[in-house]
């Protein structure tokens, strides 16, 4: 069974950056395509970024350009360095299987951009 623990999170300003990691337990790790969602308060988890077992990346239209997603498969980790962050970038972040999740949800990262 895979676990899966983000970190990287905090308080940015408007038009900064961050760097999110999710490292992921278990040898299965490099088969999957992987994702990073999000969720605000009252509303559904949404898939931003995923990439595939081979690295072929897909980005939801509100982080095109801004947001990019990697992995290190001999580290079992995948990353998602987001820049020119906005307000409304502001969520928990969870990485999970993509497009269809998986396995055992973590306990997110939350990202709060604000002045």
């Amino acid at each position: 069974q895979v676990q899966l623990v983000e970190s990287g999170g905090g308080l940015v300003q408007p038009g900064g950056s961050l760097r999110l990691s999710c490292a992921a337990s278990g040898s299965m790790f490099s088969i999957f395509d992987m994702g990073w969602y999000r969720q605000v308060p009252g509303k559904q988890r949404e898939l931003v970024a995923r990439i595939t077992s081979s690295g072929i990346t897909y980005y939801a239209d509100s982080v095109k350009g801004r947001f990019f997603v990697s992995r290190d498969n001999a580290r079992n980790t995948v990353y998602l360095q987001m820049n020119s962050l906005k307000p409304e970038d502001t969520a928990v972040y969870y990485c999970n299987s993509a497009p269809s999740w998986n396995f055992p949800w973590g306990q997110g990262t939350q990202v709060t951009v604000s002045s």
